[in-house]
């Protein structure tokens, strides 16, 4: 899930995964891992959200699913 939600939000912004990763000082192929078996820390999720431009609960949770309960 987080995964798809990363990709989803590079390809909004028109980046490449390696490129993130790269934006973001993970190491290569991480990302990837973290769509298998492999959890990302808290450290590395904030460093992609910057990246893109989001906040760490929404690569969690999905754009859509971002801000709900709140009013």
């Amino acid at each position: 899930m987080i995964y798809e939600n990363i990709c989803k939000f590079a390809k909004k912004c028109d980046i490449s995964i390696n490129k993130l990763e790269e934006k973001a000082n993970v190491s290569t192929g991480s990302i990837c891992k973290w769509g298998r078996s492999v959890s990302p820390t808290v450290k590395n999720l904030k460093k992609v959200a910057d990246v893109l431009g989001c906040t760490v609960d929404e690569l969690i949770a999905g754009e859509n699913n971002a801000g709900k309960g709140e009013e």
